[in-house]
């Protein structure tokens, strides 16, 4: 087994001499091996729905994905939404298997086994968390006048990611790893006539955390490993 910890700050508007950012601290645990062969393997990165205390945003989802692809060339990511209609009704939110003996459970239904065969899954990614607002202060007030109009005043807004990953081996039918992510940031909000909002994108940052380390886990194998 191995663990990491990994942490750094990322600009959240590069275009912006100051901006709001974002600091990621990332833990990343493996006890398997789950290097893919992006040739004929594909990923699938899935949200945690089955509750509205578990309602992981489609959004970082398609992040993840869209940063796996860049990151492993000729990766197949397949996406969330299209496999959930592919595997209906198994992966739905009530029926999804959360746990490993149930995934063992719902591969021995023949049919499930043909339809992950069908889009070459390898590997399952179940991704839980949620950004929430954790501290709003400052105060704004905006007027509308013949000639004059504007607003001011200083706002901030305290964000905080927190997600975390289990990997799974669908061939194997064992959990690999798991990664665990944790962003906070603070957006600030200065009005002088003008509104100019310098946004920390916590979720992004989370995403790009997650990502990397994800993309490390199913680095493929090259010759002399």
């Amino acid at each position: 087994m191995s663990w990491r910890k990994l942490a750094f700050i990322a600009l959240a508007s590069p275009a912006l001499l100051v901006a709001g950012c974002a600091s990621v601290t990332v833990d990343d645990v493996r006890w398997q091996d789950a290097q893919i062969d992006p040739d004929s393997e594909a990923v699938v990165v899935l949200g945690r729905h089955h509750s509205p205390e578990y309602e992981t945003e489609d959004e970082l989802l398609a992040c993840i994905g869209d940063n796996l692809r860049q990151d492993i060339a000729g990766l197949s990511v397949i996406p969330a939404e299209q496999f959930t209609d592919q595997m209906y009704p198994w992966f739905e939110p009530r029926t999804a298997p959360l746990s490993l003996p149930k995934l063992l459970q719902t591969l021995d239904e023949p049919l499930v086994r043909e339809r992950l065969e069908a889009q070459n899954v390898r590997y399952l990614v179940w991704v839980e968390g949620a950004t929430e607002t954790t501290r709003q202060r400052g105060s704004m007030a905006c007027s509308i006048g013949i000639g004059l109009g504007g607003c001011f005043g200083f706002g901030m807004r305290e964000e905080e990611s927190t997600y975390e990953a289990n990997i799974w081996d669908v061939a194997h039918a064992r959990e690999v790893g798991r990664i665990g992510t944790e962003a906070t940031g603070t957006s600030y909000i200065p009005a002088v006539v003008v509104p100019v909002p310098l946004i920390a994108r916590v979720q992004s940052s989370a995403c790009t955390g997650l990502a990397k380390q994800l993309a490390d886990l199913f680095a493929p194998a090259t010759e002399g490993d």
